[in-house]
């Protein structure tokens, strides 16, 4: 286990962009605080090495006949036994195949086989707390999507309510497909049992789809549970660029039976054994009939070498340091006048994984992002996290405390529907979580001095009425390529 921690410590401390500094509003020039990881993690810089060493052997892959070929083939063929060792899934049993823009490209891929696949199962179970990715594709593909909601923790709403999941599963019945859940929710945190709603699911012959992109880099995944199947996971999907990759190769991970026997849903070359002018045979081999066309093979080489450095760390080692960073986060924006934490509080009545939201009571969720951005140099993300309906419900609840009149109720719940969010990645520290509660305390306290500073726009957004942000002085494509090849010997 010390191994472990070395190794995160190395792996946290060279993490890209770590370092950049910033000019802020007041003049001062700061290191940043990178608390948006939800959105995208920072690369790590083993990945960038990794990449960098490929780069001079780089070619296409499915061929052997020359020399940056069969390294190529070789290494692409090793990233899909690293994501099925990573989520603990049984290779005899499940594959691994890469998409192409994220968990998004990869949930819209399972809805669309598995409505084909089970075309008497019409229904699938959701719940409210889902991403669009983990929503919208359902939506699209079956005539009847039911959206379960969070239970009621201690003092605010929880995971996903076991009891209302139950209920669906049995008037549904075998009409019901599969349920799909986040494993951990992307505005709050929270960790949803998905190991316990396999279980509840397979009782009722629907499978479980599991939506890993904010689970994947902070708690370990067990897909094949030997010990008792029926708490194995079906179809488990995450993305590169939230799990310290570049770019977002998308993974799914699935029951190789339930994607058998189907054409694939894209076709193109590399997923056939053979074509004729009047009709081809698609292979039957994993996971090359899934990967139509050539692949993102650097994408999914960096995504292997960030799964192996954080599997050489242990995922409980990780889970283990983030707990801390997020309870403390949690217990020090509590003691804060007139801060609204969304979500269950209590971190011991339910768990939560890296992210934590809230709002300053009074100020636009916009607002208090450019003020922690501009004045103190902390990256954050605000609005709805692409999470409509559950920002929405947890807003309400908050409001619903103060406002009695249903009609101006929902007007405010429109009107102010949004948060900030605070997430983290393995490079954070206890002294950021201290800097981040510090700048919101400040805020929360001088709410007219920021307000007077800034301008809102039609967009939402608030821009500073004197600071302004240049990129272009940091970087631009067309400036880089320019100095190049200004620069560069003929």
């Amino acid at each position: 286990m010390t191994g472990g921690r070395e190794h995160l410590k190395k792996l946290a401390s060279g993490a890209v962009g770590l370092d950049v500094e910033y000019t802020l509003a007041t003049g001062e020039k700061t290191r940043r605080v990178y608390l948006d990881s939800t959105a995208s993690t920072l690369r790590l810089e083993v990945v960038d090495e990794a990449l960098r060493r490929y780069q001079p052997y780089y070619s296409n892959t499915h061929s052997v006949l020359h020399f940056g070929a069969k390294l190529s083939t070789q290494e692409y063929r090793w990233t899909h036994d690293m994501v099925l060792d990573f989520v603990h899934a049984d290779p005899a049993v499940y594959t691994a195949f890469f998409v192409g823009s994220g968990t998004t490209a990869g949930i819209n891929r399972v809805a669309r086989t598995l409505r084909e696949k089970r075309p008497d199962r019409d229904v699938v179970i959701t719940s409210i707390m889902e991403h669009h990715s983990n929503d919208l594709p359902h939506r699209k593909h079956f005539p009847e999507v039911v959206h379960v909601p969070a239970e009621m923790a201690q003092t605010s709403i929880g995971r996903i309510d076991m009891g209302r999941l139950a209920e669906a599963l049995e008037e549904h019945g075998e009409r019901v497909n599969y349920v799909a859940l986040t494993g951990v929710s992307n505005v709050t945190g929270i960790i949803n049992p998905i190991y316990e709603v396999a279980e509840l699911a397979h009782k009722y012959g629907a499978l479980i789809v599991v939506d890993a992109a904010q689970m994947a880099a902070h708690l370990p995944i067990h897909t094949t549970n030997a010990a008792d199947p029926a708490r194995s996971l079906d179809v488990v999907v995450f993305s590169g660029h939230k799990i310290y990759a570049p770019g977002s190769p998308g993974v799914v991970v699935t029951r190789k039976d339930l994607f058998a026997e189907l054409e694939p849903q894209e076709v193109g070359g590399g997923m056939v054994d053979d074509v004729h002018i009047n009709r081809y045979l698609m292979t039957s081999e994993f996971p090359d009939r899934e990967e139509a066309g050539t692949p993102n093979i650097c994408g999914a080489i960096g995504l292997a070498a960030s799964l192996y450095a954080l599997q050489r760390v242990g995922m409980e080692t990780i889970a283990d340091e983030e707990r801390e960073i997020v309870e403390r986060t949690v217990k020090k924006l509590a003691e804060i006048d007139d801060v609204i934490i969304y979500g269950e509080s209590d971190c011991k009545a339910c768990e939560r994984a890296g992210a934590v939201s809230f709002n300053v009571r009074g100020l636009d969720h916009a607002l208090t992002a450019a003020a922690l951005n501009d004045y103190f140099n902390i990256s954050t993300r605000n609005e709805c996290f692409c999470a409509h309906p559950y920002v929405r419900e947890m807003v309400t609840e908050v409001l619903a405390e103060e406002v009695e009149d249903e009609d101006e109720l929902e007007r405010l719940a429109e009107l102010h529907r949004g948060m900030v969010r605070a997430s983290f990645g393995i490079y954070n520290t206890l002294a950021d979580v201290d800097k981040l509660a510090e700048a919101v305390r400040h805020i929360a306290a001088n709410k007219a001095f920021y307000e007077e500073n800034y301008e809102r726009q039609k967009s939402g957004d608030y821009i500073h009425k004197t600071f302004e942000f240049e990129p272009a002085r940091l970087f631009s494509v067309r400036d880089t390529v320019d100095h190049w090849l200004s620069n560069s010997r003929a």
